[in-house]
């Protein structure tokens, strides 16, 4: 997931799991040259708020081993991946990533709304936790959207 290495490029650079914000921000858009400073907060809103990044006395704490996340030296983030994802996008990506094709999972999650008369996002823990696929930090995020 491209998000994930953006995040943990700063901190593999810098060969630590916690950086102060400022270091965070300049790593990803004077060094890398891959987003405005702006843009580069942003994207650290958005990896707080999945749980990637915590906030710990004005510095970064990467929430997973920033070295086990390979950072081609080619690689160039989308910006798409500072935009906040649904509860929803988030289990459908966790579905892609376990190996279910994207148009058979959505087709299934909405027959189990449909046929359950529940929102998107419970239709959605349902049909993964049906496939094995563990969505219990979305299941939690889902339940506090009701």
């Amino acid at each position: 997931m491209s998000l994930r290495q953006a995040v943990a490029a700063p901190f593999r650079a810098k060969g630590r799991e916690r950086i102060a914000e400022s270091e965070f921000v300049v790593a990803l858009s004077l060094d890398r040259d891959w987003f405005s400073p702006d843009q580069a907060k942003r994207l650290l809103d958005v990896a707080a708020s999945e749980g990637l990044l915590a906030r710990e006395d004005g510095d970064l704490v990467v929430a997973f081993d920033p070295e086990d996340e390979p950072v081609p030296d080619d690689f160039r983030p989308d910006e798409s991946i500072i935009q906040r994802r649904s509860t929803f996008q988030r289990i459908l990506d966790a579905l892609v990533d376990a190996g279910e094709a994207k148009q058979e999972a959505v087709a299934g999650i909405n027959a189990l709304q449909s046929d359950l008369g529940v929102t998107i996002e419970a239709a959605a823990v349902l049909y993964a936790h049906r496939r094995g696929v563990d969505v219990s930090d979305h299941a939690a995020r889902a339940r506090s959207e009701l």
